[in-house]
This record gives C-alpha cells, sequence and structure tokens, in this order.
C-alpha cells in the first residue's frame, strides 16, 4: 500500500519521479520505518509494503 492505494512491485525514486514529487519536500516512511533519502533510488517497494509518503508545506 502506498498513501492507502496497493501498487506493485516498484522502484521508489521512479515512482517518486512519475508521480511528481520533490524529494526534497517529502519524507517516506516504509513499514514504520523513516526511510533516509539516499536509499530512495535503490529501494523497491514491494506489493506487501506498507508505505507512507508525507510532504512538508510551509504556511504562516
Amino acid at each position: 500500500m502506498i498513501n492507502g492505494k496497493e501498487h506493485k512491485d516498484v522502484n521508489l525514486k521512479e515512482y517518486l519521479d512519475e508521480k511528481g514529487y520533490d524529494i526534497n519536500r517529502i519524507a517516506v516512511e516504509i513499514n514504520g520505518e523513516i526511510l533516509p533519502k539516499s536509499k530512495y533510488r535503490e529501494t523497491t517497494i514491494k506489493s506487501n509494503d506498507n508505505v507512507e509518503i508525507v510532504s512538508f508545506v510551509g504556511g504562516g
């Protein structure tokens, strides 16, 4: 599951690029663990992984 939606196995960096995420403004959690940005390119999200992608927004 990625943000509550089912998915097939996919490379994390490719998924983020495809969906238009700015990696400087997000955090990715896989199975309850925050993933360092340095690991995005080498990480494959498997169909049984639980992934949350959180965007940071400014305001005031």
